[in-house]
């Protein structure tokens, strides 16, 4: 289902008597405590028992942008240096 065609269609697995057609429809989830509307979100809906299943493109999307950290750099854990040796004595410094 990560492609969406205008004009597929492909039996239901859930009655299998409908057909699931491609309809464009407004979308509810909640976040945190806020519940998001995302109109025009594409979602392939059996003409009989009315299943809905939804594009997995457009559901990744959706959970990219409704992550808190969208937009943020990635932090990334600094590696420890390694310990400095010790100067040998009979070594001259290099300055």
């Amino acid at each position: 289902m990560s492609e969406i065609a205008d004009n597929h269609t492909y039996p239901c697995n859930e009655c299998q008597a409908g057909m699931m057609r491609l309809q464009y429809i407004t979308y509810f989830t909640w976040l945190s405590d806020e519940l998001i509307t995302v109109p025009n979100f594409p979602a392939w809906i059996c003409d009989v028992c009315g299943r809905r299943e939804y594009d997995d493109r457009a559901i990744a999307w959706l959970s990219m942008l409704l992550n808190p950290d969208a937009g943020k750099s990635p932090t990334r854990a600094r590696r420890p240096r390694p310990p400095l040796e010790p100067r040998d004595a009979t070594r001259p410094s290099v300055e």
